[in-house]
């Protein structure tokens, strides 16, 4: 048996906090070998970013750590900012879940493959020089599947697609070809067939480069797809450890057998569901381009969208990064001016409103935005970030704090969760705090983008559940932009698939997710992992 490239043994992590001390993670003990891929799963909260993170030396200032964790042969518990320095990156590397976060927006992916590259010198002492680190960037940039290398070497990150955005955090990741790879919620919001793409990338990496892979996720398909063995984690604790043919088939705790039984799946046969024949949305011809430039030619991310959505009707979007989902989901919204067309909410053109009439309208809008990192303020606690929507239309300050309270509790965040900061939650807590902001003026129409990607399968049950009495009972209408086709085939009354930003199917789950009239959807369909491990899986 080989050593482990990472071992975590007895591991106990606790956070200095204004109330006292509180305990994260508690002997905590794993490994995983050099060529292995180990998941940790469990739910948001449960310790397994704060466990892998103690590998790459990422916890904060208040955090105090008993127990003991080697890369290798090397005891890393207790080193300093420089001898980290020294590891990140050539010992131990960190794939980021959120990558549009994580990339730095004022310098070109290159410029940061570079940067990775050139930060540890070689055998010899000597530091590679730019044009090398450069030819590099691109060798890598080409490893990952990222398409033209040569021309998006000079790219800034707000010009790729999140899938493509995350190639390159796995490019900088692999740069020094580090023995740990680290990948937190890789997948999270990239539609299934980059996310197939990028499983398959770290499948390969690992066999070329003979890496050790832990992977934190809250998808049991992408566990059943790609990890040899599972980490199961329970409120800072170890609850399983078990190969993932072993977990799948005969998993040995309650607490697991609970998650594989919140994984949402395509049913075999969904009935159809009848909503009110009043319109909320209107959507005709709908196109929007962006301006070229530097040679570039001009792109049209919407192209001729018209569909019309009705009170208690949520309608799923659906389509590769880049499809034009977001897109328009901004254009209801408001965020983005139509080139051509028409958005018309509760009968008023919402490109033609401005000033008062557009902020009397917008309380009837709610936004539950796909990065809840970047949509939450960082300055503001999670309780007056929910309390925003209500003070800006003027609602008194004992129902403000009220209401605050309701929603918190009705998305299933802890007490207390009002006056922590959006950096102290998880990023599932952090997606349900936005939903909470999104549904506190009880809206008409609900823009849901990507509401769901970043909920361990439990949460995302509950919050699903949520959804669903809610819309019953306030009978709003939703635009539900997913990436998800299990989530979008439990919730949708009807389904838009969108390719290079046109409709190419719109109807009900039950033809469009069961009898596709295009090879694209049915691709999209072959694509969505099964959370289930057959035998002859290598």
């Amino acid at each position: 048996m080989t050593t482990p490239a990472l071992t975590l043994t007895d591991l106990s992590v606790t956070f200095a906090t204004d109330g006292g001390a509180v305990r994260a993670v508690s002997e905590v003990s794993f490994d995983v070998h050099p060529g292995e891929v180990l998941a940790v799963v469990g739910e948001s909260g449960s310790g397994k970013s704060v466990s892998v993170r103690s590998a790459i030396g990422l916890l904060p200032g208040t955090a105090s750590v008993r127990g003991s964790v080697t890369l290798g042969d090397r005891e890393v518990t207790g080193l300093g900012d420089k001898q980290w320095a020294q590891l990140r990156g050539r010992d131990v590397a960190m794939v980021f879940q959120e990558p549009g976060s994580a990339l730095d927006p004022l310098f070109t992916v290159g410029y940061q493959i570079v940067e990775a590259l050139r930060a540890h010198p070689g055998p010899d002492g000597s530091r590679m020089d730019k044009k090398a680190a450069r030819r590099r960037a691109v060798e890598l940039l080409d490893l990952v599947g990222l398409p033209d290398p040569e021309r998006r070497f000079g790219y800034y990150p707000h010009e790729l697609s999140g899938g493509q955005k995350q190639r390159v955090m796995i490019a900088i990741a692999i740069s020094c070809e580090a023995k740990v790879i680290i990948a937190d919620e890789p997948t999270t919001a990239l539609d299934v067939t980059v996310q197939a793409e990028i499983l398959n990338l770290l499948r390969d990496l690992k066999d070329r480069l003979g890496c050790a892979i832990v992977l934190i996720t809250h998808s049991m398909g992408v566990v059943a797809d790609i990890a040899d063995r599972v980490v199961v984690m329970k409120d800072g604790e170890v609850v399983e450890e078990a190969t993932v043919h072993d977990l799948f088939e005969s998993p040995s705790a309650e607490y697991t057998r609970t998650l594989l039984a919140a994984v949402p799946t395509l049913d075999p046969v969904v009935a159809d569901r009848t909503v009110s024949d009043e319109v909320v949305l209107s959507v005709r011809d709908l196109t929007v381009q962006f301006p070229g430039g530097l040679g570039q030619p001009v792109f049209r991310a919407v192209d001729d969208v018209s569909f019309e959505l009705h009170r208690g009707e949520t309608l799923g979007l659906v389509g590769e990064s880049g499809s034009g989902k977001s897109t328009i989901g901004r254009c209801v919204a408001a965020l983005q001016k139509p080139t051509s067309g028409s958005v018309e909410v509760l009968g008023q053109d919402v490109g033609r409103l401005r000033g008062k009439d557009l902020k009397a309208l917008r309380k009837r809008f709610g936004f539950v935005f796909q990065d809840p990192s970047t949509s939450l303020n960082p300055r503001l606690t999670v309780g007056k970030a929910v309390a925003e929507p209500l003070i800006v239309h003027g609602v008194g300050k004992a129902e403000i704090e009220r209401t605050v309270r309701e929603w918190l509790d009705a998305v299933k965040l802890p007490s207390g969760t009002d006056a922590r900061y959006p950096h102290e939650l998880s990023g599932g807590q952090r997606q349900r705090a936005s939903l909470a902001r999104a549904l506190v003026l009880k809206p008409d129409l609900l823009v849901a983008d990507e509401p769901t990607s970043a909920l361990d399968v439990s949460v995302q049950a509950a919050v699903l559940d949520l959804f669903e009495e809610l819309q019953t009972e306030l009978q709003f209408a939703c635009l539900f932009v997913s990436h998800d086709l299990a989530v979008v085939d439990r919730l949708a009354h009807r389904v838009a698939v969108l390719r290079h930003g046109a409709v190419v199917e719109l109807g009900t789950p039950a033809r469009i997710l069961r009898e596709p009239a295009e090879d694209y959807t049915r691709r999209l369909i072959a694509a969505i992992p099964e959370p289930r491990v057959t035998r002859d899986r290598p």
